[in-house]
């Protein structure tokens, strides 16, 4: 009687449906697995020999195997099989065609439980710290404009009301403050995702003498996880990932929108290149903010992959259920979204035109300075609730009057409260109001740079971290096509 080519077959006497084979295939996306499959295998393999569960010879045919499988894959000539389920069992089927039945070796002492837990996380620990490159060109980006305009009055806006007057630069170091937690988030959640799960087997370990703490060296991960139920039903660390992806996404979504609105006639702040625009099939006047309204809206894919894993986790019992199997496609497309989304950000922000007439013009409405109003009073001794109730007085008289606090001389203030002096015109003044407000984090100029040099501070400190603790030098090896590394020794 032939044997069954199922992994599983041995005890199965009907053929599997082929409504049941199409649907419980994963290959079809696993299979962006694959490197990080040869490289836990690699890993394993070599463990397996240094603990004389298989000998030098059959080692070295599996890991040559491998490394041949992993050359076909980058150059697009291995052939996928749906029958073979997933990434795991072919790479393995291919490596029994190349080797024979010494391939079976490879598979002692692991499940594809665990096996499958290792990949996610090999995989995961790659694509963050590609990621992470990503956002600190974004942030380097961001700080540069900030330098460049950190003299460039413009309204500030609270209810997307014109408040007080700040500048661009400033501005622009906002989007950097939250681009630099989104790096630091990234650097931790990495470091949570590099853990080794390989040795929990189905659920409950293996009897067998495997050297987990080799195979952690081996693939340069930090740590192995401490319970095998977890080790192959947490997946937490590509939940964190989708959580950190959103929460970036919220950033992107924000500065787009800010884009958006600011490329409009009604603000007319700053032209898009025509290289980042779109125009109208109907309209031939038309220069449409399409990639920043694409950024904003790609936000929502990336929300609801977390709102997928969410559900698909919260009812889960231990150890390990099928359902797990929908972990990978929302996770694959957030991270190829959200890196696409912060990689195109730099070149779209280079290219702007920042119109900073227009953005001076428009703090001449809206009595932006009113505030400065009652901080003169409150200089005068006055407290401020009171100073917020006189300038509101003074607003309330410009408006009848038509008139706007520039207007206005020192007779008509000083006829609504007594307490506003002949100087009290000097801070009707939107440079001077900028200017005084020199604090840590606030809009003035020489602020703005001091901001910047601490940005510039700490993305240096998180490229040192983002640095150390990516991809090993076996998964380096095999993505970039070089000869592996010489097994690591105890």
């Amino acid at each position: 009687m032939a044997t069954d080519s199922r992994a599983w077959g041995g005890r199965f006497q009907e053929a599997t449906a082929a409504v049941v084979e199409a649907m419980n295939a994963s290959v079809g996306f696993d299979k962006a697995l694959a490197l990080e499959d040869i490289a836990g295998s690699v890993a394993h393999s070599r463990m397996l020999a240094a603990q004389h569960l298989m000998c030098g010879k059959e080692q070295a045919q599996i890991e040559a195997g491998l490394v041949a499988i992993a050359a076909d894959i980058r150059a697009g000539r291995f052939t996928w099989s749906v029958a073979r389920e997933d990434v795991h069992m072919n790479v393995e089927g291919a490596l029994a065609d190349r080797i024979g039945r010494v391939a079976g070796k490879l598979h002692t002492g692991r499940s594809r439980n665990d096996q499958v837990a290792l990949d996610i996380r090999l995989w995961l620990r790659r694509e963050l710290t590609e990621l992470g490159g990503e956002l600190q060109t974004l942030v380097t980006t961001l700080v540069g404009l900030a330098r460049e305009h950190a003299e460039v009055a413009m309204p500030g806006y609270t209810h997307l009301q014109r408040a007080q007057p700040i500048t661009l630069g400033h501005h622009l170091m906002a989007y950097v403050a939250m681009f630099l937690r989104d790096l630091d988030r990234l650097v931790d959640a990495r470091r949570r995702a590099s853990v080794l799960p390989l040795g929990s087997g189905a659920l409950a370990a293996s009897p067998l003498p495997l050297d987990r703490d080799r195979v952690a060296r081996e693939l340069e991960l930090p740590e192995i996880t401490f319970n095998s139920l977890d080790g192959v039903s947490d997946r937490d660390a590509a939940l964190e990932t989708l959580s950190l992806a959103s929460i970036i996404m919220v950033h992107v979504s924000r500065l787009a929108e800010e884009l958006v609105l600011w490329a409009s006639q009604e603000f007319g702040f700053i032209e898009l290149s025509d290289g980042f625009c779109t125009g109208s099939s109907l309209m031939p006047q038309k220069k449409n903010p399409d990639i920043p309204e694409l950024l904003r809206g790609k936000a929502g894919r990336v929300f609801g992959s977390l709102q997928s894993l969410l559900t698909t986790m919260k009812g889960l019992p231990l150890a390990y259920n099928k359902d797990m199997q929908e972990d990978k496609e929302p996770v694959f497309d957030a991270m190829a979204t959200v890196r696409q989304a912060v990689g195109i950000l730099p070149d779209l922000l280079g290219a702007m035109t920042v119109k900073k007439e227009r953005m001076r013009a428009a703090l001449k409405d809206g009595f932006l300075l009113a505030t400065d109003l009652a901080d003169y009073l409150v200089d005068t001794g006055m407290p401020f609730r009171e100073a917020h109730h006189v300038v509101g007085r003074v607003v309330a008289y410009c408006l009848g009057a038509g008139k706007r606090l520039e207007d206005l001389d020192h007779a008509e203030l000083h006829a609504i409260d007594a307490a506003f002096g002949p100087d009290s015109l000097d801070v009707i003044d939107a440079d001077r109001s900028i200017g005084r407000r020199a604090l840590p984090g606030g809009p003035a100029p020489e602020a703005v740079r001091r901001s910047a040099d601490f940005a510039e501070m700490q993305v240096e400190v998180l490229a040192g971290r983002l640095a150390s603790g990516g991809p090993s030098a076996i998964e380096r090896a095999l993505h970039a096509g070089e000869p592996l590394p010489a097994p690591q020794t105890k």
